[in-house]
């Protein structure tokens, strides 16, 4: 079991849902939140946000995903990241779970 972590501008909600889905992800959960980012020593190329604001709305989701889902999100995610034309993108982060009941 693996925790899959998710993070992106708002505008990413519907495809994000749309990936964890299509990828076999049966339940999830997901939140709005605010995302802050120090912009003065960033290159707009190394900010998460793409944004010269401190602080953007985004959203956060969270999944309990069994290990083989986790390379089909993460290639999608990937593949939305490249053909977006955005400067925001998505951002994904894989915990291993050693134990949970």
């Amino acid at each position: 079991m693996e925790l899959l972590i998710i993070t992106a501008a708002r505008a990413f909600e519907k495809e994000i849902k749309g990936t964890l889905k299509k990828a076999g992800v049966k339940s999830f959960s997901y939140t709005d939140v605010v995302g802050y980012t120090e912009s003065k020593s960033q290159s707009m190329s190394d900010n998460w946000f793409a944004s010269s604001a401190g602080e953007q709305q985004s959203v956060l989701f969270y999944a309990f995903v069994p290990k083989t889902n986790v390379d089909d999100v993460l290639t999608a995610i990937n593949l939305l990241n490249e053909t977006e034309e955005s400067l925001s993108k998505i951002h994904v982060a894989v915990m291993d779970i050693k134990r949970s009941n």
